[in-house]
């Protein structure tokens, strides 16, 4: 594969991880850190997830470890801690780790081409290439950017993929308001007419 195709890529998962960090931005600490779902999934807890997947994937798999170690990944770390900051992990300590995770991760793809080999002991595959692990990694900060997106708009109604690219028209709460009326009306009727619904 060539050189462009390897470029492309990357530049769509620089967008997506900007994506991601810019809907922490503005936010109280606790709006960033608090659970938004039944399973507690919340924003700085995503970048934090995002950081491990890069420093891994990017790192591990090729043999180039990514420093300082991330005790999240260990065995006997507890379940779900890749999810979660605590108040004794600091929300600019776990953006820094993002960055230099993604610093990691793009040297990784600078340097190796993309038929070089690595290996990713839990999968039924194992033996992946820098560009199987490439488009794993987009996909997964993709999944993740749009987990972000929809907890950003809970929080403040905002959503898209830059701050400043909304991704939808500038309209007031009224006219939100209007819409969703609406979209909730067509999903009472369509209820309605089915049986059992």
């Amino acid at each position: 594969m060539s050189e462009e195709h390897k470029q492309r890529l990357r530049e769509y998962l620089t967008k997506t991880r900007d994506a991601v960090l810019w809907k922490v931005e503005g936010l109280s600490e606790y709006d960033a850190r608090r659970p938004l779902t039944r399973t507690g999934t919340n924003l700085l807890g995503l970048v934090k997830h995002l950081s491990i997947g890069e420093a891994w994937y990017f790192g591990k798999v090729f043999d180039r470890p990514f420093e300082p170690h991330l005790p999240w990944w260990d065995d006997d770390a507890p379940e779900g801690a890749d999810m979660w900051v605590p108040a004794s992990e600091s929300r600019q300590g776990t953006l820094d780790t993002y960055r230099a995770a993604i610093a990691h991760a793009d040297e990784t793809i600078r340097s190796l081409d993309l038929d070089v080999r690595g290996h990713v002991p839990w999968w039924p595959q194992p033996d992946v290439t820098l560009h199987t692990i490439l488009v794993h990694v987009l996909a997964e900060t993709t999944r993740h950017a749009g987990h972000a997106d929809i907890l950003r708009e809970q929080l403040d109604g905002r959503a898209g993929l830059r701050k400043d690219n909304l991704n939808q028209e500038p309209h007031d709460d009224q006219w939100w308001a209007d819409y969703r009326s609406e979209i909730e009306s067509a999903a009472r009727a369509a209820a309605s007419e089915q049986p059992g619904g």
